[in-house]
């Protein structure tokens, strides 16, 4: 049984969307800037929001799959920062790409999944299940 629709995933899901918008920003803006650190920053505290709160969002009151996912981001997270502070650019940017792609757009990907909350508000709201 998918949760009722509730503060935390509102918080949740706004805090992805934000992190989806302002990543896609930051990848076309120049780096190593003071705006590139700032957005960065925030970036990175829409990310820690966005996995935070995912233990929160349980089906059937357990635990799932997604939640080593919500880890592995805050490890990965982490690491980033890691990286940047040490000037270790490659890594950083490698780090960043992964949490972007799979941290957010793949696992973006499957909220949409029909017999998903979200999925199910997207898809029933356009007419489509």
């Amino acid at each position: 049984m998918q949760p009722a629709f509730n503060p935390v995933i509102l918080v949740h899901t706004i805090a992805a969307l934000a992190a989806l918008a302002l990543g896609a920003a930051m990848f076309l803006a120049r780096k190593g800037t003071l705006a590139h650190r700032m957005a960065g920053r925030s970036w990175a505290a829409l990310m820690l929001v966005t996995a935070i709160s995912s233990f929160w969002i349980r089906s059937s009151g357990s635990f799932s799959w997604i939640h080593a996912l919500s880890v592995t981001v805050i490890a990965l997270l982490a690491a980033a920062v890691h990286f940047a502070v040490t000037h270790r650019v490659r890594a950083h940017r490698r780090t960043i790409i992964g949490l972007y792609a799979g941290g957010l757009m793949l696992t973006g990907l499957f909220t949409l999944l029909p017999y998903r909350l979200l999925g199910r508000l997207v898809w029933g709201g356009l007419g489509l299940l």
